[in-house]
């Protein structure tokens, strides 16, 4: 059986970076990974690095997308994050954040809403 996540998931990161360009955030890279991490977007506001976690839903049958960061999520996009300005040239000794992006989408695809949460994930 396919997964159709997958395109809801892409659809939703380019909103999210076109949300975030138009609040004058600069785009490093997308789907950024190392080991088993993830960085759905890896954007600046500023002199700061921000790791944007994408969440979408069609409906809340499943709960809200911004409800869909668990601890062991939370976990891995800490580690990611650490991992990113130790590999990435550049990124070492800059301040960072994650930054929750969650996107309601109705069933035609269209955006509904867009919430962005800062410091979403606490770090330390």
């Amino acid at each position: 059986m396919p997964d159709d996540r997958r395109p809801i998931g892409s659809a939703a990161e380019e909103h999210a970076r076109s949300y975030l360009e138009g609040k004058g955030y600069a785009f490093r890279h997308a789907n950024w990974r190392f080991g088993h991490g993830e960085l759905d977007l890896v954007m600046e506001d500023g002199d700061e690095l921000v790791f944007v976690e994408v969440k979408a839903r069609r409906s809340e049958t499943a709960g809200r997308a911004e409800e869909g960061i668990g601890r062991k999520q939370q976990g891995i996009l800490l580690r990611t994050g650490e991992l990113y300005t130790q590999h990435v040239p550049g990124a070492d000794g800059k301040y960072w954040r994650i930054d929750l992006v969650a996107i309601s989408l109705g069933y035609d695809g269209d955006v509904r809403e867009i919430t962005h949460y800062q410091n979403a994930v606490v770090i330390g």
